[in-house]
Order: C-alpha cells, then sequence, then structure tokens
C-alpha cells in the first residue's frame, strides 16, 4: 500500500506501506490503527477530567494532546513536521511556515478567549467560529500524522467547556467529512463543517 501522504521524504513510512515507524516496530496496520483508537479513547477521558475553568486551550494545550497521546507510540508525538506534506489534491501548509502560521492561528484564538464564553451565546455563532479554526487547523496539518483527531480532541474539549456534549459527526459518512476538509484546504470554505458542527452541538 502506498503512502496516504505525498512526502519529500518518506522514510517517515516503512517502506512500501502507510504505517509511521514506531517504538515497537508494528508493520501490521490494523493492529496500529487498534492501538492508535486506544489511545484516543484514553486521551479523551483522561484530558476530559483535567478540564476545568482554568485549562487553557493555547498551542501548547493544543500539542500537549498529541504528545501526551501518542508518546508511547512514536517519537514524534507532539512535534511540529518541517517538511512539506499533500494528499491528494490538497497541499497543506508549507513545512518551513508551520511554525509561524500557528503562532498566528493561536494568536487569533487567544484574541476570541480560546472560545471559551460561548456557552451562553446563540449555537450558529458558535459553530461558525469552530469551523474556522477547525479549518485553520485542517489547512495547518502540522503534525507528522494523526492531525485529524488530535483536532477534533481539541474542538471536542472546546465545546465541553462551553456545556456541550462531544461534537456529533455519526449523522454524516466518512466521505461527506472528507470532502468538507478538502474544501477547507482547496478553497478555504467553511461552510461545510459549520453545518456539520451546527448539527453536531448537544447542550449537555
Amino acid at each position: 500500500m502506498a503512502s496516504k501522504y505525498q512526502l519529500k521524504n518518506n522514510s517517515f513510512y516503512y517502506e512500501g506501506t502507510d504505517i509511521p515507524k514506531n517504538k515497537f516496530d508494528i508493520r501490521d496496520s490494523e493492529l496500529i490503527h487498534e492501538i492508535e483508537k486506544e489511545l484516543i479513547e484514553d486521551a479523551y477521558n483522561i484530558f476530559y477530567e483535567e478540564l476545568t475553568d482554568k485549562t487553557i486551550l493555547d498551542e501548547n494545550y493544543f500539542k500537549d494532546l498529541h504528545k501526551r497521546t501518542f508518546v508511547s507510540l512514536y517519537d514524534w508525538a507532539g512535534v511540529y513536521r518541517d517538511f512539506n506534506m499533500a494528499k491528494g489534491e490538497s497541499i497543506f501548509c508549507q513545512g518551513a511556515f508551520v511554525e509561524s502560521s500557528s503562532k498566528k492561528i493561536f494568536e487569533e484564538l487567544k484574541e476570541d478567549n480560546y472560545l471559551k464564553n460561548f456557552e451562553n451565546r446563540p449555537k450558529e455563532e458558535f459553530a461558525k467560529k469552530l469551523a474556522y479554526y477547525k479549518c485553520e487547523l485542517n489547512a495547518l496539518h502540522p503534525f507528522y500524522e494523526l492531525n485529524g483527531r488530535i483536532t477534533r480532541m481539541f474542538f471536542d474539549m472546546i465545546v465541553i467547556f462551553n456545556g456541550y456534549k462531544p461534537i456529533d459527526y455519526s449523522t454524516i459518512t466518512p466521505k461527506q467529512y472528507i470532502d468538507c476538509a478538502i474544501d477547507c484546504v482547496q478553497y478555504a470554505d467553511e461552510t461545510g463543517f459549520e453545518n456539520i458542527i451546527l448539527n453536531g452541538l448537544i447542550k449537555i
């Protein structure tokens, strides 16, 4: 199986596979995906329990989500990439600008108080803000792998902080989600994600 990402240096994966090199030298695709899934589920519980009024949902928090979730499996957990990456026709932020672009995104998020004041504001307004930042981070694609799942977790922590359940994606297909992600990267169009998020926001 060919790598799902187009990378300048494919030594990141085991040759001829889409499996990232890992601490346990696991080369079975189903097994590595199952381990990643279990690590994500454990991380959700941990970060949910740690979430308080004093939690700052900044860039360090975002990186920490990735690092603490996957550090037992990958040496590069929590580390931003410095090489170019594409997937199909979608070209993500150039590696040389990932760090600076991330700083700009999270500075803007800070100005929006990390979206921590939307509990009593219109759900449509909240969904629009969430979709905007979700698209920004999706286009940034800062980590070597597992960007989508960590980005989902990050925004789930934001919505939980605001009195909602984690965003419900069960009413859409994987293709619909991917199409929205492609619209974000190729056309800077976040309306698809805005509709998905709006329909998936459910008050606790």
